[in-house]
C-alpha cells in the first residue's frame, strides 16, 4: 500500500505535543489519503492534552479550530488541527454544543468514536500506526465500513450516511453490506438535518467523477425532505460526470434530471431549500429553463439569449445540454463568442450619452438603446458609432 510522509511542520507539532508528555497522533483522513497514496489537503493530530493545554504548548500560533473541541495550530503560514482525545459517544458534528464533548485519555476510544474504520487509523511521530478496527486491511480492499454498529453511528450524526456514499463516490469503493442495511433503517434521521450541512456533502459528491451515486442517495431516502417519490434517471446522473468541475455547473445539470423526472418542482425551490447561494439558484433556474425550451436555430437566437441570461448562465445551460443529451452547442457558443460580435450594451458602439447628447430624453434613450442592440445582433457588421447615431438620428426625426 502506498504511504505519504507528513511534511516537517506537522511532524513538529507533533513533537512538540510529546515533548510536554502529551501523546499525539496523526488521524483521521490525512491519514487514510497517506495510505492512498494521496497528498492530504488538510492535517489532524489527536492528543491527550486538553484545549486549554494545547495553548500552553503554542501561546502564540493557536487559535479556535474548526470544531468547538479543536484549535488550529499556525506554523510558517500552514495549518494543523489539534484535538483531545474525544469519547466514544460524541458526534462528529461542527455544532456540536460544548455540553456534548467528553474528552477521555485513550487513543483507542477516540478512534471508536470515529465514523469508518478507514477514518479510525491513527499514526505516531515515529511512523507507527495505531488500526484497532482493521482500516488498513479496509482501504487494501476498497471497503468503507463502520467502526463498531453502524445503526448507533448514524444515530451519533445521520450526516454520516451522506459521508459514506460521497466516499464511495470519491474513492470508487464499495460500502459494507451491513453499514449499507444500517442507512437505508436510518435514512429517516436525515429528514432533521440542517439544511447547509446536507447541502455541502451534497456538493462534495456532485463534484467528484461519480455524480450518479446520487442515485443511490436517492433511492435510500436520503433527500426524501427535499424530493417527491419520483425516480430520477440513473442513466441521466451519470452523465453528471460529463460536465467540468464547477459547482454552479452540476447543480444545474442535477436541477435538470430532477425536475424532467418529476422529483422537484423547480430548481429554484429545490436549491432554496437547501441553502444554496442566490447565484448558484439563479444560474440554475435560468439553466433548467433555457433547457426546457427549443434550442435557438441561429446565430441571431443565439445572441438573444446571452444578452437575456448572460454568457456563463448560456454557457451553464449548453454545456448542460451537451452533457445530458449529446451535441457540441458549447463549441458553438464559443464560435460566437470569438467573433467578437455585440450581444449587449457594453459592447454597443454607442451609449446613453451619446443619446442624450442628440435630445432623446427619458424612457426613449433606453428604448433606443434597445433598439440599436437588436438591430447590431442582427448586422453586427454595422455596431459603428457613426451609422448608429444617424440611424438613431433617423429614426428619433
Amino acid at each position: 500500500m502506498a504511504s505519504v510522509k507528513p511534511p516537517k511542520y506537522v511532524r513538529a507539532v507533533l513533537v512538540a505535543l510529546q515533548s510536554r508528555g502529551y501523546p499525539s497522533y496523526l488521524v483521521g483522513g490525512c491519514v487514510r489519503d497517506m495510505l492512498l497514496g494521496v497528498f492530504p489537503q488538510s492535517w489532524e493530530i489527536c492528543t491527550g492534552a486538553q484545549p486549554e493545554q494545547i495553548g500552553e504548548v503554542f501561546p502564540d500560533a493557536c487559535r479556535p479550530g474548526p470544531r468547538r473541541r479543536a484549535v488550529t495550530i499556525l506554523i510558517d503560514s500552514h495549518e494543523v488541527d489539534v484535538e483531545s482525545f474525544r469519547s466514544a459517544a460524541v458526534s462528529d458534528a461542527e455544532d456540536a454544543e460544548p455540553d456534548m464533548v467528553r474528552f477521555v485519555g485513550d487513543l483507542t476510544a477516540d478512534l471508536s468514536s470515529r465514523d469508518f474504520t478507514m477514518n479510525a487509523i491513527a499514526l505516531s511521530a515515529d511512523g507507527m500506526l495505531s488500526d484497532p478496527f482493521g482500516g488498513v486491511e479496509d482501504i487494501r480492499r476498497q471497503l468503507i465500513r463502520c467502526v463498531g454498529v453502524p445503526e448507533e453511528r448514524f444515530e451519533e450524526d445521520p450526516l454520516r450516511m451522506f459521508r459514506a456514499l460521497r466516499f464511495s463516490a470519491r474513492l470508487g469503493f464499495s460500502i459494507d453490506l451491513f453499514t449499507m442495511e444500517g442507512i437505508r433503517a436510518k435514512a429517516p434521521l436525515a429528514a432533521a438535518l440542517p439544511a447547509e450541512r446536507v447541502r455541502d456533502e451534497l456538493e462534495k459528491l456532485l463534484l467528484t467523477r461519480s455524480p450518479e451515486t446520487l442515485h443511490t442517495v436517492i433511492e435510500l431516502g436520503l433527500l426524501s425532505a427535499y424530493l417527491s417519490p419520483a425516480p430520477a434517471d440513473p442513466a441521466l446522473l451519470q452523465k453528471l460526470s460529463r460536465l467540468p468541475r464547477k459547482a454552479q455547473y452540476r447543480w444545474a445539470g442535477l436541477c435538470r434530471v430532477l425536475v424532467s423526472a418529476g422529483a422537484i418542482p423547480s430548481a429554484e425551490r429545490f436549491l432554496s431549500a437547501l441553502k444554496l447561494d442566490h447565484i448558484t439558484i439563479r444560474m440554475a433556474a435560468d439553466s433548467c429553463a433555457m433547457l426546457a425550451s427549443e434550442l435557438p436555430q441561429n446565430d441571431l437566437s443565439k445572441k438573444r439569449w446571452l444578452r437575456r441570461y448572460g454568457v456563463e448562465t448560456v454557457r451553464c445551460a449548453l454545456c448542460c445540454r451537451d452533457a445530458l443529451y449529446g451535441g457540441h452547442e458549447r463549441m458553438e457558443l464559443r464560435r460566437i463568442l470569438k467573433s467578437g460580435e455585440c450581444f449587449s450594451l457594453k459592447h454597443l458602439a454607442v451609449s446613453g450619452d451619446d443619446l442624450l447628447a442628440l435630445g432623446l430624453q427619458g424612457r426613449a434613450v433606453g428604448e433606443m438603446l434597445d433598439f440599436l442592440l437588436e438591430y447590431v445582433m442582427e448586422y453586427p457588421e454595422n455596431n459603428r458609432r457613426e451609422l448608429l447615431l444617424s440611424l438613431a438620428a433617423g429614426t428619433e426625426e
